[in-house]
């Protein structure tokens, strides 16, 4: 491209390089070994989330060379960046959980400072866990500078006794083990060999959700969110992402510009049809409100009820990331939901082109068990649903993508923090029929609205995933199964009714109907609600407690400030 397309002029960088008054600016990039021609292209931020915290994010310094390559090719001067990760496989099941959630603000927040600061001009940004990738997409869209996102890639299946496995089997291993069915041996011989390499968990999980939203919504290149991270195509996708990047800046195509109603619609769409993770309806309304967007939980819960599950992908059903990959990738499922009315088709990606243009040319295989034509899918309504009721007037969500059972009525268990839980479930102590109910582990009450694998996985390992429910206002990851109903809302500790049951309180769940009733009157919940009070937590300060003063509802997606719809001028056009 050249390079006197650009008009330094319109573009943010011109605070910190253009005009005499900017001579100790540019002194510090001379410094870094910058050249004057160098100084005066635009300059791009390339944002990674590398540590060395999971395999999650350890390919992304690599790639993030790829990116930086890329932009340098097409006359622009790559600033790379690096921010947090919180790797929820490795801190669930203990108060780790609670800095998960916070960290996707962190990110977004980090990324929004560095790019402010040193006035970047446009962001390649490179995710692997499961909260950096909306991370990462909300900073985009809050900053609405020219923006690609990049999926560092999932992880391939380990082998165990032949059969593929992924990190979900550990988790339930953990269930197996303690009630005698799997030995110390297999345990640790199954730990070693579950993950193979680098790259996030490799199934239908948040991760690989959101890697799929970032093609739906637009907002990284076709394909390039389903190949596994060892895949050398993914630094051939970086470059490609690096060099794109200088067009879209060229052409001044923005975020919002991509990010409207309508691709949010679609984000949703893919979820439900892939069986993808509850925690979509949480970081969908999150990224639309940095975009001004009304966006919530019900208006996800609509459109998954409205679309058919068609891809076979664990944790609910046979296949993982690769597989799909392999089939025809993000792009075909795409194609048979375009094909038969459920995307809309005229939204513009970072391709420049529509989604309807970006499908043209993608065709189906028809050698492939994958994905299902949308037309006969495996079942007509989403692997996700949205639920409402005395017991949820803001809405709750649950996964039902492999379920048989979409009904069930029982009674409480009431449970005031998820180890309560978990001891419990690890004893063996609890009843087939029962409907556990974890509370105060919301945004504000956790704090943090942590994700409750380890219990959900204990329990489907002991061969009780369909015969117990487990409600919470926290969140579940998205390698949970069985009748698991997260974001509960009003949360217990505002007030909400979860915090008002009791142990042997009825309670109905109907996925079908889109119900979650208490079978209690609203008399007796009164006499309740004057007795009730909130208990205290170990938060009174640091991070964790300056989330808990600002995070707002679940249904709205847990956000922190008041978004797009409040901004005045934003930083793509200081």
């Amino acid at each position: 491209m050249d390079a006197r397309a650009f008009d330094k002029n319109r573009l943010p960088s011109r605070h910190v390089t253009e005009g005499p008054q900017r001579a100790p600016h540019r002194s510090y990039y001379y410094a870094m070994g910058l050249t004057r021609h160098q100084i005066h292209q635009p300059f791009v931020g390339v944002a990674s989330c590398w540590n060395e915290a999971a395999p999650c994010n350890i390919a992304l310094m690599r790639q993030a060379q790829h990116v930086k390559a890329g932009v340098a090719s097409a006359n622009g001067t790559p600033r790379e960046f690096c921010t947090i990760t919180v790797t929820d496989g490795i801190a669930m099941g203990h108060q780790g959980m609670k800095s998960s959630l916070v960290s996707r603000e962190v990110i977004a927040d980090s990324v929004e400072l560095t790019m402010r600061g040193h006035c970047y001009d446009a962001l390649v940004g490179l995710a692997g866990c499961d909260k950096s990738l909306p991370g990462m997409m909300m900073a985009m869209c809050r900053l609405n500078v020219p923006s690609i996102f990049i999926y560092g890639g999932s992880i391939l299946p380990g082998t165990f006794k032949g059969n593929p496995v992924t990190i979900q089997d550990v988790f339930e291993a953990v269930g197996r083990h303690s009630v005698g069915t799997l030995s110390d041996d297999d345990l640790e011989e199954l730990e070693t060999v579950a993950c193979p390499g680098a790259g996030a968990c490799g199934a239908q999980f948040t991760a690989n959700t959101m890697a799929t939203v970032s093609e739906a919504i637009g907002l990284a290149l076709p394909y390039s969110a389903g190949a596994p991270a060892p895949y050398e195509i993914r630094d051939q996708f970086c470059r490609t992402a690096g060099e794109q990047i200088m067009d879209l800046i060229a052409r001044n195509i923005r975020p919002r510009d991509i990010v409207t109603r309508e691709a949010l619609e679609n984000a949703a769409t893919v979820v439900a049809a892939s069986g993808g993770s509850t925690n979509a309806g949480l970081h969908l309304p999150a990224i639309a409100h940095e975009c001004g967007i009304e966006f919530d939980l019900f208006d996800v819960a609509e459109i998954f009820k409205r679309t058919p599950y068609i891809a076979d992908l664990k944790p609910g059903g046979t296949y993982v990331a690769k597989d799909m990959f392999e089939a025809g990738g993000i792009p075909m499922l795409m194609k048979t939901l375009l094909d038969n009315g459920f995307l809309h088709g005229d939204c513009i990606t970072v391709t420049g082109r529509t989604i309807a243009e970006n499908m043209a040319a993608v065709e189906w295989n028809d050698k492939q068990d994958v994905v299902r034509p949308a037309d006969d899918p495996i079942t007509v309504t989403g692997g996700v649903v949205g639920l409402k009721g005395n017991l949820a007037p803001d809405g709750a969500i649950v996964k039902v993508a492999g379920m048989e059972r979409l009904k069930f009525t029982g009674p409480a268990r009431c449970f005031d923090s998820e180890e309560l839980c978990f001891a419990t479930v690890t004893r063996g102590d609890y009843k087939e029929g029962e409907i556990l109910v974890i509370r105060y582990e919301g945004p504000i009450g956790g704090p943090g609205m942590r994700e409750m694998l380890a219990t959900t996985a204990a329990i489907y390992g002991q061969g009780m995933g369909d015969k117990v429910a487990l409600i919470t206002d926290g969140r579940f990851s998205g390698a949970t199964r069985g009748f698991c109903i997260g974001h509960v809302g009003p949360e217990a500790a505002v007030g909400g009714p979860i915090g008002l049951i009791e142990d042997g309180d009825i309670i109905s769940i109907d996925a079908v109907e889109g119900t979650l009733e208490l079978q209690v009157s609203e008399e007796v919940l009164e006499t309740r609600r004057k007795d009730w009070s909130l208990p205290s937590n170990s938060f009174s300060s640091g991070c964790i407690w300056k989330y808990a003063q600002t995070v707002g509802t679940a249904r709205k997606g847990a956000v922190t400030h008041p978004g797009g719809q409040a901004e005045v001028v934003c930083y793509a056009d200081t």
